[in-house]
């Protein structure tokens, strides 16, 4: 029975990941050659520095272009990315063995090094939509989240073979308070002017987007830890976390890529 439920899950993560792969090779297609508004849009990264002004005898803040943004391909890397970890997991037998006894452990270090990379370059192309094009802002808020992912790593690592006793919720809420913060700047950025009814639709939508996905993903996991009725399958919650993947991804990136078109 055991050797059933993960056969399945290795064909479950073979469509999943050909349904990221498939909208991630037709976002890239529509994002070179299709749609021209994306194809153009590359938000112009610029870096701040500090340069001494002989006039007023002091340090002023200066700045400078650095590099375009390939936003509509990065989109596409966002997918596929997804596409690749589910490959890696399900492909190998080596690497899907290692997934399997994992698994059995109450762990999967693939997913949160895929979410990690993959979530960290969606919140990154989302900050810039809101007008944050700082080469250092990007950077932190590309590795706060990779961190907020780690934590799940690690609160997995250190509740292997817990029970719901004796759960420690430590990474949980770090990771927590990890994630918050990049919304905190993009939130800054959104509301600067405070004239909330200029915001264009499809900003709101990007924003309960992620919202919802943010609070979908820990929900599953506290019911993970809780055992709370199917959940008390480690198998289940993985499924479930396959299937929130790729619906919030999904979603996301088309709505993400909507949003470059927009003038």
């Amino acid at each position: 029975m055991g050797l059933d439920q993960y056969a399945r899950l290795r064909r479950f993560n073979l469509i999943m990941g050909a349904l990221h792969g498939i909208q991630g090779i037709a976002m890239l297609f529509f994002a070179t050659t299709v749609i021209q508004n994306i194809a153009e849009f590359k938000p112009t990264i610029i870096q701040f520095y500090l340069t001494f002004d002989p006039q007023s005898q002091s340090l002023v803040s200066a700045s400078r272009d650095l590099f375009e943004l390939p936003f509509g391909i990065l989109v596409a890397v966002f997918l596929l990315l997804s596409a690749f970890f589910h490959g890696l997991i399900a492909v190998p037998n080596g690497l899907n063995a290692i997934y399997n006894r994992d698994l059995a452990k109450g762990i999967n270090k693939f997913r949160w090094f895929e979410y990690a990379l993959s979530s960290s370059v969606m919140i990154v192309l989302i900050s810039t939509l809101f007008g944050i094009y700082d080469i250092a802002t990007l950077m932190l808020i590309f590795i706060v989240n990779a961190c907020m992912n780690l934590f799940g790593l690690v609160m997995e690592q250190l509740n292997e073979g817990s029970n719901k006793e004796n759960v420690r919720w430590g990474p949980f809420i770090w990771g927590s308070i990890a994630g918050i913060a990049p919304w905190i700047a993009i939130l800054l950025y959104m509301f600067g002017t405070g004239e909330f009814s200029r915001v264009p639709w499809f900003v709101w939508a990007i924003v309960g987007t992620y919202f919802v996905a943010f609070n979908t993903f820990p929900v599953n996991m506290i019911l993970q830890y809780k055992k709370v009725g199917k959940w008390s399958n480690y198998l289940y919650g993985e499924r479930t976390y396959i299937v929130l993947s790729l619906v919030a991804k999904s979603i996301l990136a088309w709505l993400v890529l909507f949003g470059a078109m927009q003038p």
